[in-house]
C-alpha cells in the first residue's frame, strides 16, 4: 500500500496514475488531516508526502508518525532546501525528491520503503511473541531467567534464591521450555531483547 498526500490534484492523479500501473494499491489524500484521520490496512506500507501542506508541515506529520509505527515516509517538494532535507532524513525519511519525480528515481525508493516497513513489522510481531513468551514464566522463574542466562550453576542460583539445585533445575527447563529457546545461547539472545541484563558473578 503507497499512501500519496500532497494538495495539488495533479500531482496526486499523477503519481495514482503511474503506480497503480506498476501494480501497487494506492489511496491519496488532499491534506495530512485526512491521512492522519483515515482507517488503514494492517499491511507493508509507505508514505509520499509534500513537505508543504495547507494544515499541517510535512515534517511536522513525520514527527507524529514518528511517535508511533507510522509507514515510512518518502518527502517530495517543488522548492526544497538543503537544511530541510538533512533534518528530514536524520528523523528517518527513506528519502527528499524534488518535483517532477521520473518513475525511475521514484519506484527503487518506494521499494526501499516497503521493505524497511516489512521488516519494521516483522520485528515489532517477534518482539510482541516475545513478550508473550516471558509473560508465561512465573514470578519464580522471572527470577531464575536472569542467573540462568548469567551462567550461574544451578547450585549457586539456588543459593542466591534460597531455594534447592533440584527445583532451580526444574523452573531452569521451564524458563527454557515456555520460551521456546533451543539453546542457552538463543535464551541469552531473547533475555537481550527483552532488556533483562546479565548479572555480575562477583556479586
Amino acid at each position: 500500500m503507497v499512501f500519496i498526500v500532497d494538495d495539488d490534484l495533479r500531482v496526486r492523479e499523477a503519481f495514482c496514475s503511474l503506480l497503480t500501473s506498476a501494480g501497487y494499491c494506492v489511496v491519496a489524500f488532499a491534506t495530512a488531516t485526512e491521512f492522519l484521520e483515515s482507517s488503514k490496512p494492517d499491511c507493508p506500507s509507505c508514505l509520499i508526502l509534500d513537505l508543504e501542506l495547507p494544515d499541517i508541515n510535512g515534517l511536522a506529520v513525520q514527527k507524529q508518525i514518528r511517535e508511533g509505527h507510522g509507514p515510512p515516509i518518502i518527502f517530495i517538494t517543488g522548492h526544497g532546501d538543503i537544511p530541510t532535507s538533512v533534518r528530514a532524513i536524520k528523523s528517518g525519511a527513506i528519502e527528499f525528491l524534488l518535483k517532477p519525480v521520473k518513475k525511475d528515481t521514484l519506484f527503487p525508493v518506494v521499494e526501499e520503503a516497503l521493505m524497511r516497513d516489512r521488516a519494521a513489522r516483522e520485528a515489532r510481531f517477534q518482539q510482541s511473541e516475545l513478550r508473550k513468551r516471558y509473560a508465561k514464566l512465573t514470578p519464580r522463574e522471572r527470577e531464575v531467567l536472569p542467573f540462568v542466562v548469567s551462567g550461574f550453576a544451578n547450585k549457586n542460583t539456588a543459593a542466591e534464591l534460597g531455594n534447592s539445585g533440584f527445583t532451580i533445575g526444574i523452573q531452569r527447563g521451564q524458563v527454557m521450555r515456555k520460551m521456546g529457546a533451543q539453546s542457552l545461547a538463543e535464551l541469552i539472545r531473547m533475555a537481550d531483547r527483552l532488556g533483562i541484563h546479565a548479572l555480575d558473578r562477583n556479586c
